[in-house]
């Protein structure tokens, strides 16, 4: 039992793609406004993990589900979308570098001619 005095089955628990990478609409939609904690600067970097490793847990606690299946299914799609970003995010994090990369080494390159 948490602090609320619902009961948090141990299937819930775990990580949430979707609370990690979407927190705020996430919460929204999830009648949890703890995410919303994400909009301070600074703080929000710290934020972000703490509704990944909570978001679950808030949800269950906040939403009337009526067994751990139904939330699965609502959750599962969260996931997929939050995975789904993650990976892009990522993805353009690193052609980011790359390109950065390569406009650093021309100009070093020209500057050597």
């Amino acid at each position: 039992m948490d602090e609320n005095g619902i009961n948090v089955p141990a299937e819930v628990k775990g990580w949430n793609w979707g609370a990690f990478m979407y927190n705020i609409f996430w919460g929204i939609g999830n009648k949890t406004y703890l995410p919303l904690l994400c909009l301070i600067p600074v703080f929000n970097f710290v934020w972000i993990f703490v509704c990944g490793f909570k978001g679950n847990e808030w949800a269950w606690q906040k939403g009337d589900y009526k067994d751990v299946e139904t939330f699965k299914a609502v959750q599962v799609t969260w996931n997929r979308a939050g995975i789904v970003q993650f990976i892009i995010a990522i993805a353009i994090m690193v052609l980011y570098f790359m390109f950065f990369a390569a406009i650093i080494s021309s100009v070093v390159n020209s500057n050597n001619y």
